[in-house]
């Protein structure tokens, strides 16, 4: 059995997550990508952001 670690749980999350809201949100398929790297990029980078914050308040 595949053991799966929450970061990357956060990263697959991310990434299908991006792929649905560049589709669904945008018209022409640069715009899908940007989006979508976009939203990707935030996803990730809040998920980094929040988890330090949360182990300084744990200290």
């Amino acid at each position: 059995m595949t053991h799966i670690s929450h970061f990357m749980a956060v990263v697959l999350f991310a990434l299908f997550a991006s792929v649905v809201f560049g589709i669904t949100q945008r018209e022409t398929p640069r715009r899908m990508l940007r989006y979508g790297t976009y939203c990707f990029t935030l996803f990730v980078g809040s998920a980094i952001v929040l988890s330090w914050v949360m182990f300084f308040i744990a200290r």
